[in-house]
Parts: C-alpha cells; sequence; structure tokens
C-alpha cells in the first residue's frame, strides 16, 4: 500500500506537504468525485471486510467503490500518513421511514484537526447527503455547500447533522412520487458523539449491513458517485443524474430506468466499475431517498 498509487487512483496531484484545510479539502474533493459510494458486493456473491489491506486493493487496485467503512477507512489511512490529526467516529443513522435514528451504530466517519479547530470528513454518505467540503465542527452554524446547506447541532454532547435542499425540478414527471425522491427540504441525516472509535468497533454491524434482511443495503443495489456539478446514482436499475443549482435555488433531477443488460455497461461508463462477479440489481420499494 502506498499513497502514490491512491492518489493516481483519485487522480490528486496537489501538494502532499501542507496539513492544512485547503490541501484536505482537495483531497477529500478527489476521492468523493473518483470513488463510489457502492455495496455491489453483497450483490455479487462478494463478501465486505475490513480488513485494510483488503480495503486498499478493492478502492486503489480494483477500482472499486464501498460504504463507509471502507471509504473512510482508506481515506482516514491516507490522512494519517499525510500527517493529519485524524481519527474515527461513530454515527446512528436517520431512518426517515420511521422517523428515528437507528439504534446501532453503523457509520463510520472521520474527525481532523487542524490548528486547533476539528472538522467532520465524511467520504462515505453517497447521493444528496455527501458533504463536498470537511465541516467545521461548530453547533448551530449554517454552511452552505454545492449539495446545499448542512447545519450541526450539539445537545448534551451528541452532535447531529442535518442538510437542507433545494427545490427539485423533475423533467420525467412519472418520477415526481418516486421513493427514491427526498420530500422533506430538511433532512436529518446521522446523530454521533466526540468519542473515538476504532475498525474493531464496526465488525458486527458490517456483517449484520450486508446479511441481515432488515438492511437497507440487501434490499437496496447502490451505486453513487459524485461530479463536478451535482451527482450520480445507480439504484437497482433506476439511474439518477442530478445537477446542483443548474436555476437560482432549483437542483435539476433526472431518472431513467434501465434494462438488465444496460445496468452493468452503465456501471462502466457511469461510475468506471468494473464487476468481476454477475451483478444481480435489487430495489425494494420504499428504503431509500436522494
Amino acid at each position: 500500500m502506498n499513497l502514490e498509487e491512491y492518489f493516481a487512483r483519485t487522480g490528486y496531484k496537489g501538494s502532499l506537504e501542507k496539513q492544512d484545510l485547503e490541501t484536505l479539502t482537495d483531497i477529500f474533493q478527489h476521492h468523493i468525485r473518483a470513488v463510489p459510494f457502492e455495496n455491489l458486493s453483497i450483490h455479487c456473491g462478494e463478501k465486505i471486510t475490513l480488513e485494510l489491506e483488503h480495503v486498499y486493493n478493492k478502492i486503489v487496485r480494483r477500482k472499486r467503490g464501498g460504504w463507509c467503512m471502507e471509504n473512510n477507512q482508506l481515506l482516514g489511512w491516507v490522512l494519517k500518513r499525510l500527517g493529519y490529526d485524524a481519527s474515527f467516529l461513530g454515527a446512528h443513522v436517520f431512518n426517515p421511514h420511521q422517523n428515528a435514528y437507528a439504534t446501532i451504530m453503523t457509520h463510520l466517519l472521520v474527525k481532523v484537526v487542524i490548528d486547533g479547530k476539528a472538522y467532520i470528513v465524511d467520504g462515505g454518505f453517497g447521493v444528496s447527503y455527501q458533504m463536498w467540503q470537511p465541516m467545521e465542527l461548530v453547533s448551530g452554524k449554517d454552511q452552505p455547500q454545492a449539495p446545499g446547506i448542512f447545519r450541526f447541532t450539539e445537545k448534551n454532547a451528541i452532535w447531529y447533522l442535518e442538510k437542507m435542499r433545494r427545490k427539485q425540478y423533475i423533467p420525467n414527471q412519472s418520477f415526481s412520487n418516486s421513493d427514491l425522491l427526498e420530500k422533506k427540504e430538511c433532512r436529518k441525516v446521522y446523530m454521533f458523539s466526540l468519542e473515538p472509535r476504532t475498525v474493531e468497533d464496526f465488525r458486527s454491524q458490517c456483517t449484520y449491513l450486508q446479511t441481515s434482511p432488515d438492511s437497507l443495503f440487501t434490499k437496496k443495489s447502490i451505486c453513487t458517485l459524485q461530479t463536478t456539478d451535482g451527482f450520480r446514482a445507480l439504484i437497482g436499475w433506476t439511474l439518477t443524474e442530478t445537477t446542483y443549482n443548474y436555476k437560482e435555488n432549483m437542483d435539476l433531477v433526472e431518472f431513467v430506468t434501465l434494462e438488465d443488460e444496460e445496468v452493468e455497461k452503465t456501471l462502466k461508463e457511469k461510475f468506471n466499475v468494473n464487476l468481476d462477479r454477475k451483478l444481480v440489481p435489487i430495489n425494494v420499494k420504499g428504503f431509500y431517498t436522494i
């Protein structure tokens, strides 16, 4: 494992000498635009494991993506190797269908401290809730980014992330009531504490998420990638391409339903993902929003 190979994967060619916010942001943005958030291994008969070398080989050498425990673990390793003060935290993801936060900690994220200021760096959420810049860990401050306005609030040592989106224009009106569309303009994303975590804290959750019939990830085949002006998402057979702020305070959301034979071709062309095994797409309705 080496940094040069990782940066060749993400296309980052900037400075490696400075451990400042500008460099961190640049490295982070190259990661989220090159490495998809995806769970396709589950639907290809592959097992997702959290050993760092396995994660590195999957994302860097096989040019795949991964979910938060893979993406953020790799990102954290890169930042630590570069000399950043980086550590892992654990979050409970909000479930809009149950209107509640998950009872188990399933989301791994990275905290980075620069010049005494703490930032959250999360390259493992995907779709429209993927932050594009490190977020300063301060309570009650609106932090506008290209995807929308993010905000942390803190109460009794628990931190909450929420996001406010723009209006949406959906040209294909047959998707206007799709369960893939986020209906609320302000959405809770996850909650977390500042207790330091290790990858070991996520091993049972990693198994649960890829095997339980109650897991979102067994009900959906998901591949999402951030672009320079929005993001793409392939969920089951539905391809979504979102352009942020294409008109003032308006996001463009375009939907296409693919045929079986188009799915893997689309993964190659739109996400630069080549699979070793046959994908079996799945999209159980009512479990995912963008």
